[in-house]
């Protein structure tokens, strides 16, 4: 099969179904399958924990989209994070955050993971000298974040490959606000990709989701077994829908893109904006790492504004056709106030963002309704 992006991911691991010819993988809403005898699986399946033809529809697909050897398919971008970081790291390692981590993320190792005994520190990871001093002996994983939600950072993603992996441990990127036609972790050296499939990969808003994809067949092998044994895999028709959605990520991430930039020159005109935070701006201070390891800036634009916090909620309740509303990367426009919003578990420790900032996920709507949209919301 032909590598291209596009190609891969309306076709990876989707054959036409053998029996009926459909060419769109079926929805197998099944819990159990019939055994060929004690111990004889038919086709490989017995209890859809372990094992569903639809979810592994989606992992194969996002594993070639990612150009990784295995995919994993969980119930939701936590999920994916928390049976990834009980695999690889124990009571008393000690893993790197990003300095501006997503709050969920936070969230996962301030209260979950430091009970259980897993050190974190945050770090700027745009600060190679800063990441260098900051491992420990008992440092198993980088934990990066690029772009970062919501400030928009980049992190070099192959040169932190190299420092952790001179430390022995691993790299793991969230590339969720990239998506896989933007970036590509592992070939930069990344060992674990992680996705948050609510967002871009799905793109429509209706579907909760998450992925890990690996370089490495045998921690693959690893991750699979957490996956079982912890459970909180992906259904048969969230896989569908995640897969349905892939198919068009690659026009999706381009109409984004499209519409971002556009986005991005108002606001960056428009006198009530004191900074726009956009990797695709020429004095963002991380345009070119981002632009020698993405193919375009994508569809995350943050910004902050004159009169403080008060105007920024204000902003977010006066858009129309930009929905107030958590999460990102589906076709409609989304605003929020991430100090409220989606980083309030942050607020009083050292990741708080500012209280002036907006957050956009900018959709595929015609883009000049947006501006419109934006432009009364400003004032």
């Amino acid at each position: 099969m032909s590598n291209g992006f596009e190609t891969l991911a309306i076709h990876a691991g989707q054959q036409p179904d053998p029996v009926t010819g459909a060419v769109v993988p079926p929805i197998y809403a099944t819990s159990t399958y019939k055994q060929d005898g004690v111990g004889g699986l038919r086709s490989g399946y017995e209890y859809s924990r372990s094992g569903n033809p639809t979810r592994t529809a989606l992992e194969e697909c996002l594993a070639a989209i990612e150009g990784g050897t295995r995919g994993l398919a969980f119930a939701s971008g936590l999920a994916a994070e928390d049976a990834l970081l009980r695999a690889v790291c124990a009571p008393g390692d000690h893993v790197l955050i990003p300095g501006d981590a997503y709050g969920g993320t936070y969230r996962l190792f301030a209260r979950v993971f430091s009970r259980w005994g897993l050190a974190y520190d945050p770090v700027p990871l745009n600060d190679i000298d800063a990441v260098r001093a900051a491992i420990r002996p008992e440092t198993k994983v980088i934990w990066v974040e690029t772009p970062t939600n919501p400030l928009l950072g980049i992190a070099d993603i192959a040169a932190l490959a190299s420092v952790a992996h001179e430390a022995g441990a691993l790299l793991v990127v969230d590339n969720t606000f990239a998506s896989p036609y933007l970036q590509q972790p592992l070939g930069l050296g990344a060992d674990i990709v992680v996705h948050s499939t609510t967002k871009y990969v799905g793109g429509h808003s209706d579907v909760v989701g998450g992925a890990l994809i690996v370089r490495d067949s045998g921690l693959g092998e690893d991750l699979a077994y957490h996956q079982n044994a912890m459970g909180a895999v992906a259904g048969p028709f969230d896989a569908w829908l995640t897969l349905r959605g892939v198919k068009t990520l690659g026009v999706r991430m381009d109409r984004h893109c499209d519409n971002a930039e556009r986005v991005v020159e108002l606001l960056t005109a428009h006198p009530k904006v004191t900074k726009v935070l956009y990797p695709g701006l020429p004095d963002h201070p991380g345009h070119e790492v981002a632009a020698k390891q993405m193919k375009r800036f994508g569809g995350m634009v943050s910004f902050q504004v004159a009169g403080g916090e008060e105007e920024a909620v204000a902003i977010c309740d006066r858009t129309e056709i930009f929905t107030l509303g958590e999460s990102l990367g589906g076709v409609e426009s989304l605003i929020e106030h991430p100090g409220r919003m989606t980083h309030a578990s942050v607020a009083g420790s050292a990741l708080e963002v500012p209280g002036d900032l907006v957050r956009l996920s900018v959709g595929i709507e015609s883009v000049d309704d947006l501006l419109a949209d934006l432009t009364r919301a400003l004032g």
